[in-house]
């Protein structure tokens, strides 16, 4: 590891001390580099290290000859490209040139260190200064790690010298905190966007049973954190999550790619490298295994390299936004023999891309005839075209990380041009001779204030060093001529409302070239109506389908809980809604209604053509000897009770409910002190024919109508205070029936309703007993023996009414009130007046003086 030591000379100056400063280690050239006023470092993964290396700190770190990746090394070229743009631009810099060391990190962290030590500290070995040995050779910033992983070691070493790092392709979350990395800088979205879109999309497709795997890095384990954080709160569950390296041995891939064929799952979401998934893709593609759906993250998604695998078609991920970058395609293809050459980072690249040697001069001959016949190794001979190469550098229809390289570097100009120049003359100049310390210091905080548009691409950085995240949803899928290809079917912005970030224009392939969405869920979808019960020991996205219960409903799918209706309201057949609840009550149009009010109208009918018998014979004996103004006032109220039964059939109202329970117990109760006078004055007319008793003077037609009127007044009373203190109103029953109303009337007081039935109930036992004691009274038409019947039957009725009224549930309480009414009062006519109309109409000679005298009867 590169450091300085001090050394005095030994002649000291009076004015300053001479400091010697010596580098302690090999400095390793820089894969590109060139001089200008200003040095900006680059650090790109242009080899991919694949072998375990265990760090013993024995030895230095070393970049083998390994695996070039191509896409890295355009990212490499790209910022070459930007900074000579840079120069040759008049407005940016004017007057500046800058500078690069560009350096090959080969995916490994210790050398990514390694490499940000080096251009913290310069290349020369020693270094006289009058200062101190750590300004020596310092860049003014850093392009670049390609992974979370080093782009984080990187910044912890050159953080404390205030060397703004730029990355391109550190995703890490982790990396947006400024406590711990103050000079970090990104032109790539942070992995926490990505991951919140990644749920999003999964969440948008009806996923819940996904796999995951993931780079074992910084990178992978940060992001797959923040996915499967999120992810569980939208309810996603994961069936398996697995992480690997390109340092794992095979046998971590063999056990990963087993893990992946014996799923369940048919959706895997990869948060990995680039180079682990390669891995991964390569091991997956030696035995057949089920199609799966692959979801990818921006590092691997869009990688050309990767096109080649084929069971991932129908892959569908985010990335960086598509760009154009005018004049870098004729840059890059631009390599003339001379500047390959003279590169070995190149030279290599050639010969791997064309499969021959370049020489120079004698250099060929000797080669050719090393190599001999009988190898596949040539020597090239010039007629290498890289126009027809078919390689990740050359492909520049997919610009997207490089547009980040390319911003990068635009951001650290534009830093350095605020930090330089000054506005004289409504011209800017920029002093290239400033002190380089000065700018440094003040450098990040010009990154932080940086807000320029470059291509149409705008370039700013909050508070975290962070863009804003804007994504493109890109979808594998099969050209024409067979091959894979990348294809923008929608995007992501971050900024966008919520719900409405993912938006999707185009139709998506999916796996085996399906256009249907594949299903990927544990368990099938709980349709409404029915809620989610786990299964126990299993993933909340593992569960069984209930019906809701009764009363209750669930109107989405999958329902992790039902509710119950408003208590007007009963769910339907399919319990996935409310209705409203049927109304139910006695009415007029239904069968019962009808039926009870036909017998009503009968009853009342009845009465009335009884009066009209009776006035028309009222002359007659019969009609004479039974009082016939208290029979008139007794078919008067029997008339009423069949009304008012009607009363109680309809909608109930608030004047209904008042009137159906006091006209009932009002005219019942004249009805029965009908009964009653007619009753006592049977027994007073038979004390009469004692010798020398005057009982019916004392109970004449006088007596007899205030005998009426004091019993009935009874009751008026009772029902004015039950209707003052707590009168009867309508309600809805919603206890009795669940799945429907009941339109009652509340008894309002029930002491009020209870009394009034319970008075008529005392007067009809004392008039039953009074009728009792007169049915054997001599007479060949006894009227007490058929007031008896009466009053038995009356007795009986309402006896069997109160478990009846007390036990009928809703609108039937109110038809077994009905009819106790017209039982009793059908009973009190028939049994009071039939014989006595039967006589009159059938055996008009039995209505006679003489016959109803006789005491022997036939």
């Amino acid at each position: 590891m590169p450091e300085f030591t001090k050394s005095h000379t030994d002649t000291v100056s009076t004015k300053a001390t001479s400091v010697k400063c010596k580098l302690q280690g090999n400095t390793h050239l820089p894969a590109f580099s060139m001089d200008g006023d200003y040095i900006i470092g680059g650090v790109f993964t242009i080899h991919q290290y694949m072998h375990t290396e265990v760090h013993d700190y024995t030895s230095m770190p070393e970049c083998g000859n390994e695996r070039m990746l191509t896409r890295e090394l355009r990212f490499a070229r790209t910022m070459i490209f930007a900074i000579d743009e840079i120069n040759n631009s008049t407005e940016l810099l004017p007057g500046v040139t800058l500078g690069y060391q560009i350096h090959d990190s080969c995916s490994s962290v210790s050398i990514a260190v390694q490499k940000a030590l080096q251009l913290t500290n310069g290349q020369d070995p020693e270094f006289d200064t009058s200062q101190n040995c750590s300004n020596s050779g310092m860049v003014m910033a850093i392009v670049g790690e390609s992974g979370s992983t080093p782009s984080i070691a990187m910044s912890r070493i050159i953080g404390p010298f205030d060397i703004p790092q730029v990355s391109h392709f550190a995703t890490c979350a982790c990396l947006s905190d400024k406590q711990q990395y103050p000079s970090f800088f990104r032109t790539i979205p942070s992995d926490q966007f990505q991951a919140d879109a990644l749920v999003k999309l999964v969440k948008h497709f009806g996923w819940t049973w996904i796999g995951a795997i993931r780079s074992d890095s910084d990178y992978g384990n940060n992001g797959m954190a923040s996915f499967l954080y999120a992810a569980q709160k939208e309810g996603i569950c994961v069936e398996y999550s697995e992480s690997f390296s390109g340092t794992h041995p095979r046998s971590r891939f063999q056990r990963v790619a087993e893990v992946i064929r014996r799923s369940t799952s048919m959706v895997i979401v990869a948060f990995a490298a680039t180079a682990d998934m390669r891995i991964l893709l390569e091991e997956l593609s030696l035995q057949p295994f089920p199609p799966h759906q692959w979801i990818g993250s921006e590092a691997w998604v869009t990688d050309a390299d990767l096109l080649k695998y084929n069971f991932c078609a129908g892959a569908l991920g985010f990335s960086i936004e598509q760009s154009v970058i005018p004049g870098l395609r004729d840059f890059l293809l631009d390599l003339s023999p001379t500047v390959v050459t003279a590169s070995p980072v190149l030279t290599e690249f050639w010969e791997e891309a064309f499969n021959c040697r370049l020489g120079k001069g004698e250099k060929v001959v000797v080669i050719s005839l090393i190599v001999g016949e009988g190898t596949d190794e040539r020597v090239c001979d010039g007629t290498e075209d890289i126009h027809n190469l078919q390689s990740s550098y050359t492909d520049t229809s997919q610009l997207r990380i490089t547009n980040m390289v390319y911003k990068a570097v635009y951001a650290i100009a534009h830093a350095i041009h605020n930090a330089l120049c000054v506005e004289r003359n409504s011209t800017r100049h920029c002093d290239q001779f400033a002190k380089i310390q000065s700018t440094q210091v003040c450098l990040g905080k010009s990154l932080r204030k940086v807000n320029f548009s470059q291509n149409g691409y705008s370039v700013s950085f909050d508070a975290n060093g962070d863009p804003v995240a804007t994504y493109e949803l890109v979808n594998w899928q099969k050209s024409k001529t067979g091959r894979n290809e990348f294809v923008t079917v929608g995007f992501y912005d971050a900024s966008l409302p919520l719900g409405r970030e993912v938006h999707i224009n185009k139709d998506i392939t999916w796996m085996e070239g399906s256009t249907q969405v594949p299903v990927s869920v544990c368990s099938e979808s709980c349709r409404p109506g029915t809620r989610k019960v786990l299964q126990k020991g299993k993933p909340v996205c593992c569960y069984d389908c209930t019906p809701c219960p009764e009363g209750e409903i669930s109107n989405v799918t999958d329902s992790p809980d039902c509710f119950p209706c408003p208590s007007e309201f009963w769910p339907n057949a399919n319990r996935d809604s409310c209705l409203p609840k049927p109304v139910e009550f006695l009415s007029f149009s239904e069968v019962l209604g009808i039926i009870l009010v036909s017998f009503s109208v009968a009853g009342a009918c009845l009465a009335i053509m009884t009066a009209a018998v009776f006035f028309r014979h009222r002359t007659t004996p019969i009609v004479r000897a039974n009082n016939s103004e208290l029979s008139f006032l007794l078919l008067f109220s029997l008339t009423l009770c069949f009304l008012c039964s009607i009363t109680f059939i309809g909608t109930p109202s608030e004047w209904s409910c008042m009137l159906r329970h006091t006209a009932f117990g009002i005219t019942f109760v004249l009805c029965i002190s009908c009964v009653l006078g007619k009753t006592i004055v049977v027994l007073m007319a038979f004390k009469a024919t004692l010798p020398g008793s005057n009982v019916m003077k004392w109970f004449g037609p006088p007596q007899q109508r205030m005998t009426v009127v004091s019993v009935t007044s009874v009751q008026v009373l009772i029902c004015i205070i039950w209707l003052v203190v707590s009168p009867p109103f309508p309600m809805k029953n919603l206890t009795t029936y669940k799945e429907r109303i009941i339109l009652e009337c509340a008894l309002g007081s029930a002491i009020g309703f209870w009394a009034v039935l319970g008075y008529v109930g005392l007067l009809a036992v004392f008039c039953f007993v009074l009728a009792v004691l007169a049915r054997k009274l001599p007479d060949n038409f006894n009227e007490a023996k058929f007031i008896t019947f009466s009053m038995l039957i009356f007795c009986a009725v309402w006896i069997t009414f109160i478990p009846a009224y007390v036990s009928s549930p809703g609108k039937f309480t109110v038809a077994v009130e009905i009819f106790a009414i017209l039982a009793s009062s059908f009973g009190l006519i028939l049994c009071i007046f039939a014989p006595k109309c039967y006589i009159i109409l059938f055996k008009p000679e039995k209505n006679t003086k003489k016959h109803l005298m006789n005491k022997s009867p036939q």
